[in-house]
């Protein structure tokens, strides 16, 4: 027995092994290639710094900043590294293993506390995790500011966050300094449009969010949006370890982030313009033309063309007043180039209003020839007065038939066009409707049934040939649109109850997707709103504040210091969707004083 253990014993490892081998290839799953273990779903994690954070005396040149993580890493999102007060330049970084260098190009400020925020700055190598975020706080003198702030920033439109932008805050009282001057705190907002400017001192501050697109951390009104307080903001709460707001949270995890306190909203919109001029014009057609403004609200005295009659001109100007399009309504050969002389008030050198008379020289990029030879080179629609008729089936209770015309129409025989009403036995009828031409666009007619439209009958309106006549000596052709109500049994019914109404106010309801409006109204009392024909699904019901009651929603102005006009949305048990089941009659009120 000893002389087979002595044999056998050095063998035994080797056995065991084949042993092994042989069992775990009989319990292999061959059906799937291997998974390469777990994925990697744990962001960096920071485990050492050089200098520790809150250190002071940092030397106002040659500062440099070493934080060391258990992995290697990636700088994502460059301009998340983010220093307040901002300098003219960025922070400026590398890499080295899995360390990030950050040193400064130009000298910090004297007795001055900074923070420096990775925010959305950093992901690991191997699977992209985010990095969510330190602030690094550190002061040039031998004290640390211990104040903060805290706010959200939302579109002035839609009330949807907005990530990313710049919010300023500005010792000096002056409406200038954010355009001029860099600011003594900055943050960005998260993905939530929530910020948190840490470690500032006592104030009083103004404040502003911009979005900044050329990262220079001041506002740029051509091209970018601004929202701001119209009041001092003054700190009162202090920085300390267990305040909830200071702390960086996965942007998934919505409780904790809804959980943060906000102690200020900012709305961003896009300033209207002050400066006045004309900005943009053109040459549409052989007889038509437009100019635009580059403010809202164009005072226009007089305008003509040289060589065209007062009385052969049509003009129309939009409803902000900032675009105009015009019309010669005269029979004679065109010039492909005419001269428009615009009177109007201009921004002087002073930025003062002033009469002025511009002239504008319009040329025709596509003069249409005087006489073709080439039959085939005619088009149909260059012989008629083209125009188009249309009905939603959704909305011709409210709208009615639309009628629009590509030139203005100078003879109209609306007592020709028909209006037929077809019951469900297949009987027609002549009923009777009314028309009214748009105020805003001389083209736009509205065709409105005067009788109540009923479920399972057709109506069509038709209009016969040579009833319209355009500036063109043009006549239309024959056209006829039927159309019937919806009768899907699975459509819904919203009747909106709104109560306590003041002013006027403008109430759209909105698609889940905030991306088109489904039906609007205007209201200046107390009414009944209702909202047919609804598949089921989730609703928006936004209603803005038109107090100057000039029907559109009004941008804010900061020199002004006027607000946008403001814009609510109403919610039912502080959920803004409203959830509309198939098959259903909904029934909702709104306290319009109590939301505003």
């Amino acid at each position: 027995m000893k002389e087979f253990w002595k044999r056998f014993f050095p063998a035994l490892p080797v056995l065991l092994v084949l042993w092994g081998a042989m069992f775990s290839h009989s319990c292999a799953n061959t059906s799937q290639a291997p998974t390469g273990g777990r994925k990697d779903t744990i962001p960096p994690v920071l485990v050492k710094m050089n200098p520790r954070s809150y250190v002071i005396g940092v030397p106002v040149k040659g500062a440099k900043f070493t934080f060391t993580f258990d992995e290697y890493f990636k700088v994502s999102n460059p301009r998340n590294i983010f220093l307040s007060p901002p300098q003219k330049t960025m922070p400026k970084y590398r890499v080295k293993g899995k360390s990030l260098i950050i040193t400064f190009e130009e000298p910090l400020e004297e007795n001055t506390t900074y923070t420096l925020n990775f925010y959305g700055a950093l992901q690991d190598n191997n699977e992209n995790n985010p990095y969510p975020g330190y602030a690094f706080v550190f002061s040039t003198g031998d004290s640390i500011d211990s104040m903060y702030v805290t706010g959200s920033v939302v579109d002035c439109s839609t009330l949807d966050p907005i990530k990313d932008a710049t919010v300023l805050l500005y010792t000096s009282q002056e409406d200038s300094a954010v355009f001029n001057e860099l600011p003594v705190a900055a943050t960005k907002t998260d993905e939530w449009g929530y910020f948190c400017i840490r470690n500032i001192s006592k104030g009083p501050f103004r404040m502003y969010a911009v979005s900044d697109l050329n990262n220079n951390n001041r506002y740029d009104p051509d091209t970018e949006q601004i929202a701001f307080i119209d009041s001092l903001v003054t700190p009162v709460n202090a920085v300390r370890d267990s305040v909830y707001e200071l702390m960086f949270f996965d942007m998934k995890d919505t409780t904790s982030c809804r959980d943060r306190k906000v102690e200020y909203e900012l709305s961003m919109f896009r300033e209207t313009p002050s400066r006045q001029f004309i900005k943009n014009h053109g040459r549409k057609t052989e007889r038509s033309a437009f100019i635009s403004f580059n403010a809202r609200n164009a005072h226009i005295d007089t305008m003509w063309i040289a060589g065209v009659s007062p009385d052969r001109l049509i003009t129309q100007i939009n409803l902000e007043r900032d675009s105009l399009e015009m019309w010669i309504n005269d029979q004679r050969s065109i010039p492909d180039t005419v001269n428009l002389f615009v009177n109007y008030l201009k921004t002087d050198s002073l930025g003062v209003l002033s009469g002025f008379t511009e002239e504008i020289r319009l040329g025709n990029e596509n003069p249409r020839k005087v006489q073709r030879y080439v039959q085939e080179e005619i088009k149909h629609t260059d012989t008629i007065c083209v125009f188009k008729l249309n009905a939603d089936p959704k909305t011709v209770e409210l709208d009615g038939f639309s009628l629009e015309f590509e030139y203005p129409i100078i003879n109209a025989w609306f007592d020709s066009v028909k209006y037929i009403v077809t019951n469900p036995r297949n009987q027609e009828e002549e009923a009777p409707f009314t028309y009214s031409r748009d105020t805003l666009d001389v083209r736009k007619y509205k065709l409105i049934p005067q009788d109540p439209l009923l479920p399972g009958h057709g109506y069509t309106m038709k209009i016969p040939q040579g009833v319209f006549r355009d500036i063109n000596n043009h006549w239309n052709d024959s056209t006829e649109v039927s159309v019937s109500l919806p009768s899907d049994a699975n459509l819904s019914t919203l009747q909106l109850e709104v109560t306590n109404v003041h002013h006027k106010y403008i109430i759209d309801m909105q698609d889940e997707r905030k991306s088109s409006i489904i039906r609007s109204y205007i209201v200046t009392e107390d009414r009944s709103l209702v909202f047919p024909y609804l598949t089921a699904g989730k609703y928006y019901i936004r209603i803005t504040e038109d107090l100057n009651e000039n029907s559109y929603v009004d941008s804010g102005s900061l020199l002004d210091h006027q607000m946008p006009e403001r814009v609510k949305y109403m919610k039912i048990n502080d959920n803004p969707l409203l959830d509309i089941p198939a098959m259903s009659f909904v029934t909702q009120s709104v306290d319009i004083g109590e939301l505003f």
